[in-house]
């Protein structure tokens, strides 16, 4: 049997219960180069009072990396989880990756799939930029859809910033809205960002990004700068950029509650946000149609 054939029928109940790392193991081979040498994260719901989730990464639990849980997660690993309900009870039957990996993604919760965009640990060298286009209450998924096309596009225009970049921008559907990101050349000093990448709301920068959201904000009175979420608007944040921010991983499942997935995030090329229908065919998206088309959704991950 094969993991894809486990989870033919339900892939995040393979066996009555939820179990996330079927659908994370199956997608993961896709994320090799996207991950490479960079610290897994996990942000576990949890359905029943208190913290409403739990997140777990490398600055504070032992690094895990994407070739780790690819190793740990197999048939055998699957069916302890289903059998035992402790980490402390299972331990004698699994591989130090398996126990890691266990410990990252609690069993029988819904988890999302992050991971350290540019490492662990602040102040250090970045090598990609990242913006998160989050939408306020009341901005529509066509709202943030419309805001990732002007904005990249007034990413490419800005010859300044793309010398440094390598390739294209590189677009992807979160299961909600909208992330962006640009590779560059080389790793940067964390200077480079405060230069060119930072945006304040509350104070004038002049960085080239602060330039360009202020330029789309007199365009599209749906779009706005910074961090904080807008009722109504589409903000575009690159504040998880610096070293020791989380981002969602391409594939991670996207949570409505600690009960319902409600998305999975999809990667784009460029030219499909002009793709007419193109939000519709986004949020038909179930772990199930990921894998089926799992192939042909990997070509469009960033090389």
């Amino acid at each position: 049997m094969t993991l894809e054939s486990l989870g033919s029928k339900d892939i995040l109940r393979p066996y009555g219960n939820v179990e996330v790392l079927l659908y994370y193991r199956i997608v993961a081979p896709k994320l090799k180069g996207f991950l490479k040498g960079r610290m897994l994260a996990a942000k576990n719901h949890l359905p029943k009072g208190g913290m409403p989730y739990l997140i777990k990464r490398g600055s504070k639990e032992e690094p895990l990396y994407i070739e780790e849980l690819i190793k740990a997660v197999d048939e055998y690993f699957l069916e302890v989880r289903k059998e035992v309900k402790s980490l402390g009870d299972a331990k004698e039957r699994l591989t130090p990756e398996q126990a890691k990996v266990w410990g990252y993604f609690l069993p029988r919760k819904l988890s999302d799939f992050f991971y350290a965009a540019n490492n662990e640990g602040e102040g250090k060298s970045i090598d990609r930029i990242f913006f998160d286009l989050d939408r306020g209450k009341g901005a529509s998924a066509n709202d943030a859809l419309e805001t990732a096309r002007v904005f990249v596009k007034a990413l490419q225009a800005d010859k300044d910033l793309m010398k440094d970049v390598k390739g294209k921008p590189f677009v992807f559907w979160t299961g909600s809205s909208f992330h962006v990101y640009l590779f560059l050349k080389e790793a940067k000093p964390n200077s480079f960002y405060e230069q060119k990448i930072k945006y304040s709301s509350r104070e004038a920068l002049d960085t080239n990004i602060e330039k360009i959201v202020n330029e789309l904000m007199k365009e599209n009175k749906k779009i706005v700068g910074g961090h904080e979420k807008v009722a109504g608007k589409v903000s575009i944040d690159p504040s998880q950029t610096p070293s020791g921010k989380l981002a969602r991983v391409p594939f991670s499942l996207h949570m409505k509650n600690a009960k319902m997935v409600d998305g999975v995030a999809i990667p784009l090329t460029l030219d499909m946000l002009g793709k007419e229908g193109l939000l519709k065919e986004l949020q038909s998206y179930t772990p199930e149609k990921v894998v089926k088309e799992l192939e042909m959704l990997a070509k469009r991950m960033p090389r």
